[in-house]
């Protein structure tokens, strides 16, 4: 009995002696160190590339693709990252300029992704604060998409280094927004599997401020169909009775659905454009097309809108004895959910690293951009963005676009880090917001946005919490009610066919109008545009090579 008691209280000593907790402790502490340490070098690194940041930005500017025609961006960057040891696909889900890029081995599987194509007509001169375009009528980056790829592969070589030196598991992919403009990639890309093994994703866009949001963005979910109808022809003046107008059909069902707009809800937004309307006026049009796009705030409102145009594409083609070939579907969109416990994280790294430190020639070109589209000349904004509830966010929004992120966000757990590399106050797919974005001020933001990127990415990899919590957010709050389900049918293909007679008509005028980082310092010496350069101003003018 002696012997028993006497275990039982030397036992009894050992659970509720303070050292026992010491090995936890100890374990604790150099993990919160590391990550600290760690993340403190990723700032110093990132803008150690600041040179490399504004090379991307500047070469991609110069190329201005649109989608499906990102031909000489995807083959810069698929050759970057190459070089710096990922392993490529290219021709991603049947669409060619679609690849990804993956370096690392295990879990987590961290996803980062960017838009790459332009604006028609957004052709701009860059530092220039008034509308003056390199190539008259040419495409150009009117939304600015030639900045996020720049924010991804910075911070994804710098963890890509740290993670190396620390033998860090975890698999980092790289991965393009492809005809974001028509909505034409993503829903492509998640049907093909790009995310089937990625925890988390991590999707970068340009903007005027700095900030990241959650739960249900304001944005709207969104089918883009071209429907077509097939008729006969005859001479316009010589046998008209003999023809069958599909044109006709085109027109009677843009009629239609404008009646029937009025009795829709206030929450959609529907346009459209009539792309084929036959070859010439003397001759009875054989085959016409309108071109739509409907959108709602969730994915069930927009399936209604885009079947009740179907009924009318079928009335359409009766009373004109047409033939409705069908619906095809160019691009998709649900509405955007974005991750909150991954947001949440990220806000953290957001408020670390601030707004750029802009200077008053970033603030004089700001300004003068602002007066030119007369909008307040505020500026550049100091201060982050605070962290908004989707209440705060909807309130705040003036308008609400749509995304094919949104497709992203429904299968993986997703967030969009918004970087300052833009001037508040343009009006979005347009020539000005091309202005600053090979330019000092598209570079400060796009450094900022690899500092919140990278940090992270470091987060990411270090606290398996994060990667357990945005999944037991994605499961039991985002997808408990609503199921992802692609709008998209096994038949329907990537729509490779978009704007490839515009950049057939005009890259080879902008082909002379390349970077060569190899020759220049920055896009601006190689055009002998002076930063800012206002309409108070005086062009220099510099014969490109």
């Amino acid at each position: 009995m002696k012997s028993f008691a006497t275990r039982v209280v030397t036992l009894a000593l050992l659970l509720s002696a303070p050292i026992a907790l010491r090995p936890i402790n100890a374990q604790a502490a150099p993990d919160s160190a590391r990550l600290a340490r760690l993340k403190a070098e990723a700032l110093t690194k990132v803008d150690a590339r600041a040179k490399q940041i504004q090379e991307i930005l500047d070469q991609l500017f110069s190329f201005g693709e649109l989608g499906m025609q990102e031909v000489e961006t995807s083959k810069y960057l698929t050759a970057l990252l190459e070089k710096n040891g990922f392993a490529v696909s290219r021709g991603v889900a049947g669409m060619p300029t679609a690849w990804t890029a993956r370096w690392g081995n295990g879990k987590p599987v961290i996803a980062l992704g960017s838009d790459l194509d332009g604006i028609p007509k957004s052709n701009q001169k860059p530092g220039v604060a008034y509308r003056d375009s390199l190539v008259g009528g040419a495409p150009g980056h009117g939304e600015g998409h030639n900045s996020g790829q720049a924010v991804n592969i910075a911070a994804a070589l710098v963890v890509k280094e740290l993670m190396e030196r620390e033998k860090i598991t975890g698999t980092l992919l790289l991965w393009p927004g492809i005809a974001e403009e028509q909505l034409a990639g993503k829903a492509f890309l998640v049907r093909a599997g790009v995310f089937k093994d990625v925890d988390i994703n991590i999707f970068s866009h340009v903007d005027s401020d700095l900030y990241v949001n959650y739960g249900p963005a304001p944005s709207l979910a969104l089918i883009s169909a071209e429907f077509r109808f097939k008729g006969s022809s005859a001479h316009a003046a010589g046998a008209p009775w003999r023809g069958k107008s599909a044109l006709d059909a085109v027109m009677l069902m843009g009629t239609a659905w404008e009646y029937k707009r009025e009795h829709l809800p206030l929450t959609q937004r529907s346009h459209y454009i009539i792309k084929d309307g036959g070859d010439q006026p003397n001759v009875v049009p054989s085959s016409a097309s309108i071109w739509f796009y409907f959108r709602e705030r969730d994915a069930d409102k927009v399936k209604v809108m885009f079947e009740t145009a179907k009924k009318m594409a079928e009335g359409a083609a009766l009373m004109t004895e047409t033939t409705f070939e069908g619906a095809r579907i160019i691009g998709s969109a649900w509405n955007i959910h974005q991750n909150r416990p991954v947001a949440q994280m990220m806000y953290e790294n957001i408020k670390r690293v601030g707004m750029p430190k802009w200077d008053s020639t970033d603030q004089k070109f700001a300004r003068a951009v602002q007066q030119e589209l007369g909008q307040p000349d505020s500026g550049l904004k100091a201060v982050p963005q605070k962290l908004l509830t989707p209440q705060e966010a909807l309130a705040q929004a003036t308008g609400m676009g749509s995304d094919d992120i949104g497709d992203v966000s429904w299968t993986v757990p997703s967030v969009t880090l918004q970087y300052p590399s833009n001037i508040p106050g343009t009006p979005g797919h347009n020539w000005a917001d091309g202005i600053a974005m090979a330019t000092p001020l598209a570079h400060k933001g796009a450094v900022a946005g690899a500092k919140v990127e990278a940090l992270s990415l470091l987060d990411i990899l270090l606290t398996p919490k994060v990667v357990a919590d945005a999944w037991d957010y994605f499961h039991n709050e985002q997808t408990k009610t609503t199921k992802y389900q692609s709008f998209l049918s096994d038949t329907d293909q990537p729509p490779t066919f978009l704007n490839a007679e515009i950049m057939a008509t005009y890259r080879p005028l902008m082909r002379p109008f390349y970077y060569d980082a190899t020759k220049y310092k920055s896009y601006l010496e190689q055009l002998g545009i002076t930063y800012p350069t206002t309409r108070a101003s005086k062009l220099p003018t510099k014969p490109v090579p």
